[in-house]
């Protein structure tokens, strides 16, 4: 059975921000938290986006990994999951390069999850997250349905049960997500604070 799984406000939002910024593109980036032990909970408290063009497996992708691992370090946390969300609406699948990029992230955190984005869930109530996980010893990856991701019976919660409304009260209302960015972004400016988003990410 998999760890449970407690998403931050911050890591939630920037999924939010990333994916509405990007709807009709598929993004990716991956989540920082910390861990007690091996199926201990995991609390995921940051989340750092990747990319928006260059999504497969390019050296972009590369170095934005090691870049995320890094910062990762030196704030004391760990890479503890992957997030993405495909061009086609609805499609919650990994596909080849999720699955090939959560497995290189179990290498070093055995219990490494994935959250797909549920585009015909975004923008409503529901957190919009699919979950997946693989066995501690085999390379399986498994959508988990029964219970629903981040329902109450769920051992995947979001630190505040509004988080979806509230977050897209920020985009509709404030347009915050016009300011987020991504690695991507940061490679055509420079001055582009993705790992932080301070611009953007309520506090």
């Amino acid at each position: 059975m998999p760890p449970s799984v407690t998403l931050s406000s911050t890591a939630y939002y920037k999924v939010y921000f990333h994916a509405a910024k990007h709807p009709h593109q598929t993004i990716n980036g991956v989540f920082l938290g910390k861990q007690a032990g091996n199926g201990a909970q995991i609390d995921v408290q940051d989340a750092i986006p990747l990319l928006h063009h260059w999504t497969s497996l390019s050296p972009m992708m590369e170095i934005g990994l090691d870049l995320a691992d890094q910062y990762a370090t030196e704030a004391g946390l760990k890479v503890v999951g992957y997030y993405q969300g495909r061009a086609a609406l609805g499609d919650t699948s990994l596909g080849p390069v999720g699955e090939k990029i959560a497995q290189r992230l179990k290498e070093k955190f055995p219990d490494t999850f994935v959250l797909a984005i549920d585009g015909q869930e975004f923008g409503t109530e529901k957190a919009a997250l699919k979950p997946w996980v693989s066995g501690p010893n085999d390379n399986n990856w498994k959508a988990i349905s029964s219970p629903e991701a981040f329902t109450t019976k769920s051992s995947f919660q979001l630190s505040s049960p509004d988080l979806p409304t509230t977050a897209l009260g920020f985009v509709r209302e404030q347009s915050l997500h016009l300011n987020f960015g991504d690695f991507d972004d940061h490679l055509e400016d420079v001055t582009i604070d993705w790992i932080h988003n301070k611009a953007c990410i309520p506090t």
